[in-house]
């Protein structure tokens, strides 16, 4: 009976240590010592940018830690930044492909095609479309490391770039690109990039605020395989019985806009030239390039009077002659008033001095 009760421990101790190695295993692979490449970081940066076509499909996660103020209306996209994101992907191309939230309430599709987007909510058998404009409010499909890759080193300059090693990401070597913008007002202080060499898709993307270790937003995939997948699976029609609507959280931010009188903003703020894009209203500047950027709009003072009141309950405001301003990691949020003026909202990539800075250059400034 004894010998029978130590094989049946025996064989349980031997379960347990498999369940163990098995539950390691994702942590041991990243350990796993990387092959590194001679390549150069602007031969690299070519690579992720030419990579917008190549097919691939995918798991991946992001985690941000941005605590933003903002309206009931836009709050998808406070979650979107301050949350844990999980994410299936089937890209077949920038505008064809199809993204699956998965939160604990269930899964949120979004197929993407040339004409716009389809949102399918399959707990409220909802279906959401929207048109492609130029501009549209952030969505988990840019916190996919491979468009977002992209997106911040498109306008990084060769003197901004460093190669950084190698690492494992997902089972693949990575070689690693570090992104540090040159603007003395930006509040991001890098920018890490690990790259597919085979591809050129960034496989893990990390953004840090500066003077800080530990990253703003995190973004990899857990599980990656290149190549193009089916139209099928990209593709969407509404199922029998779905409830249809349109989108109106970005038709929301551009009337806002549209309803704000502007007024004759400089042609650079902060040291950082103006930019136009069209879409944009033109009472809202913005300024700057590549992950350095400011936004700045004039606003009715019912608007601002609830901006003020949120700012107001946070301790981490900073309140000065210059105005009111809080940090919500790299992204900086300031409320403006000057006298015989209406107030300011400026927000963006930047310092707390820039916001600052920028405040005192805007009409009816103090500089």
């Amino acid at each position: 009976m004894a010998t029978r009760r130590r094989g049946t421990a025996t064989r349980w101790a031997a379960v347990g240590a498999l369940v163990a190695v098995l539950l390691a295993l994702p942590a041991l692979i990243g350990a796993l010592p990387a092959s590194d490449a001679e390549v150069s970081a602007a031969d690299l940066r070519a690579a992720v940018l030419g990579s917008a076509d190549v097919g691939f499909s995918g798991y991946a996660e992001s985690a941000g830690g941005l605590l933003l103020p903002v309206t009931d209306q836009l709050t998808s996209i406070a979650d979107l930044f301050s949350d844990r994101t999980e994410m299936r992907v089937w890209w077949r191309g920038p505008t064809r492909h199809r993204v699956d939230g998965i939160t604990a309430a269930g899964e949120i599709s979004t197929h993407h095609d040339e004409c716009g987007t389809w949102t399918w909510e399959y707990e409220r058998a909802t279906a959401t479309r929207a048109e492609s404009t130029p501009f549209a409010l952030p969505a988990p499909s840019d916190l996919l490391p491979a468009p977002l890759g992209r997106r911040l080193l498109s306008e990084a300059t060769d003197d901004e770039l460093t190669r950084i090693g190698a690492r494992k990401v997902s089972g693949h070597d990575a070689l690693g690109l570090r992104l540090v913008p040159n603007e003395e007002a930006s509040s991001v202080g890098r920018v890490d990039v690990w790259v597919d060499p085979a591809s050129g898709l960034p496989l893990q993307v990390q953004l840090y605020e500066k003077g800080i270790d530990r990253p703003a937003l995190d973004t990899r995939f857990l599980d990656f395989e290149v190549g193009r997948p089916s139209a099928a699976i990209t593709a969407f029609t509404p199922p029998e019985g779905a409830r249809i609507r349109e989108a109106r959280e970005a038709e929301i931010v551009l009337e806002a806009g549209r309803r704000i009188d502007p007024v004759p903003l400089p042609g650079e703020l902060a040291g950082l030239p103006r930019m136009h894009i069209e879409g944009v209203p033109r009472a809202i500047g913005l300024y700057g390039r590549g992950v350095t950027l400011l936004a700045v709009a004039p606003v009715p003072p019912r608007l601002a009077l609830g901006l003020r009141n949120a700012l107001a309950q946070s301790l981490d405001a900073v309140r000065d002659a210059a105005g009111t301003r809080l940090a919500a990691g790299p992204v900086g949020l300031m409320l403006v008033e000057p006298p015989g003026q209406g107030p300011y909202v400026l927000t963006g990539t930047v310092t707390l001095d820039a916001l600052a800075t920028a405040a005192a250059q805007l009409p009816g400034g103090s500089s």
